[in-house]
């Protein structure tokens, strides 16, 4: 098993750091966790393309854990030319309307797929990339999750929690990737919590939002990089990969003191991510 790190910044415009993003592959399976701005352009430079993916796993419908779905979902149906199945979407409930409101007939993108479907140009550059027969508008069925609900695949199982982030208006998601070969367990965008105790139980590798708190007052005070640390030490992951920074947590001087202060507590291997990082994800290393 494989872990990209697509993207690892926040909604803030960002020259360094996308929105989030993630890919893991294991077996003949590509699977990307949410999809933020920029996150398929970080696709393309760690060599996946669109076709290749065949899952996808959104944690919550926040733009930045999103948008770039809809370059995904376009650029994989167009390239594919009707010769793969379906690119299979799961995320939490308001994700089918989600995906209707863009590519439905009556969705953002509806003109622009009618285009593609009908017009001579459009016909004839479906069947040079191997398309045959009329072309068919894109299935835009999706796979809701509910608490409790688990997803099988070639030899991995994933399961998920709810766990707290802006509830109640939107349903937020953890995830944990368990394969012959490793465990993954993904955050999204919350902090340290119960149910994020149960995903990341010994763990190859947990991605976790980190931030580091010099105020006090702020909002963001339920994800200190400290109670990071704690959940990744009490759970037994082996490699924690801090991710999802606020532009101040990035500062030089802030890295170093918040990597420094983590590791007085993780003896595990600890990761500061970057976009585009490669990371194995092995049992037992």
């Amino acid at each position: 098993m494989r872990l990209h790190l697509l993207g690892t910044g926040v909604p803030d415009p960002s020259l360094k750091r996308v929105s989030s993003g993630y890919v893991v592959r294991t077996g003949d399976d590509v699977i990307v966790f949410d999809h933020g701005p920029g996150a398929y352009q970080r696709l393309m430079e760690v060599g996946v393309n669109c076709t290749d993916v065949t899952h996808v796993f959104i944690t919550h419908l926040h733009y930045d854990h999103c948008a770039d779905l809809i370059r995904l979902f376009l650029n994989r149906w167009d390239m594919a030319a009707g010769r793969l199945p379906p690119m299979k979407i799961h995320g939490p409930p308001g994700l089918q309307q989600f995906i209707d409101r863009l590519f439905g007939p009556e969705g953002a993108f509806a003109d622009d797929l009618i285009a593609r479907t009908q017009h001579p140009t459009s016909v004839n550059l479906y069947h040079r990339r191997g398309g045959t027969g009329e072309r068919a508008l894109p299935e835009t069925g999706v796979i809701e999750l509910s608490e409790g609900d688990t997803v099988e695949g070639d030899n991995w199982r994933l399961t998920l929690a709810s766990v707290p982030h802006v509830q109640p208006y939107l349903p937020c998601y953890a995830y944990r990737l368990e394969a012959d070969d490793g465990v993954f367990a993904y955050s999204g965008d919350c902090g340290p919590c119960e149910a994020m105790h149960t995903i990341a139980r010994d763990a190859d590798v947990l991605v976790q939002m980190c931030v580091r708190m010099e105020n006090p007052g702020s909002d963001l005070a339920a994800m200190p990089h400290r109670a990071v640390a704690e959940l990744a030490r009490d759970a037994g992951v082996r490699t924690l990969v801090a991710s999802h920074f606020p532009i101040e947590t990035d500062y030089d001087g802030v890295r170093e003191r918040t990597i420094a202060d983590m590791g007085e507590i993780f003896a595990g291997t600890l990761i500061w991510g970057e976009d585009g990082m490669e990371i194995p994800v092995r049992r037992n290393e």
